[in-house]
């Protein structure tokens, strides 16, 4: 009698195995899901901060008929401790220097310090500020910069736009779908496209897009 009910306790059923792994689906399930609305949070953080941008340019615009980090007349339209670019160089439309330059002389530098005090953008306002130059939902930086010598992205096809913003340091999981939301899909041509972060010039095909690489993502307004 023993050994008869040994035997009987002994092993799974199909019916428990079956319980087990539908468990297990459910799980593995709830786990992926979760994996991608966090990746979709992401990557509407990354674009809301791409059109943010805009934003600022053309408020100031209409505010002080002038482009913010290239204000001549900055002084006077905002209130508060001001770095200033060269005055042979303001006042043209033109956002002098590189995206990510960190020069307080440079117009590209200056931009998020304008546009800041003039209460457009949110941030620090002081140049010496380690957190003074923003960052993007990757901890990556970002920047703006007039077309006009921009080499971040050359190829295949230059960057359409007058001015290109940029934020580096987005991994290849969000790159995709970044600019699925904000262009057409193809990280190698349009208004918004993808290089590595290690060899900029040229942009690279959708396809191509690595999960695990880390990108600069720019956009042409």
């Amino acid at each position: 009698m023993k050994s008869i009910l040994k035997g009987r306790q002994s092993g799974f059923t199909l019916i428990e195995i079956a319980i087990v792994l539908v468990i297990i689906g459910l799980l593995l399930a709830a786990v992926l899901q979760g994996q991608g609305m966090i990746n979709s949070a992401k990557v509407k953080n990354l674009a809301s901060d791409f059109r943010k941008v805009p934003v600022y340019i053309y408020g100031y615009l209409d505010r002080f008929k002038e482009i913010p980090g290239d204000d001549p007349r900055v002084v006077a339209n905002v209130a508060g401790t001001l770095a200033t670019s060269p005055a042979g160089v303001q006042g043209n439309s033109v956002i002098n220097g590189l995206w990510n330059s960190t020069t307080n002389t440079d117009e590209s530098f200056l931009f998020w310090q304008h546009a800041r005090l003039a209460g457009f953008a949110a941030g620090s306002t002081d140049t010496a500020n380690p957190a003074y130059i923003p960052r993007n939902a990757d901890s990556g930086i970002m920047g703006i910069q007039s077309n006009v010598g921009f080499v971040t992205i050359t190829a295949p096809t230059a960057m359409t736009g007058t001015y290109i913003i940029c934020s580096d340091g987005i991994l290849g999981k969000y790159v995709r779908q970044l600019d699925i939301t904000l262009d057409d899909g193809e990280t190698s041509t349009g208004s918004v496209r993808a290089v590595l972060q290690s060899a900029p010039g040229i942009a690279v095909l959708s396809d191509a897009v690595e999960e695990a690489n880390s990108y600069t993502v720019c956009m042409g307004v």
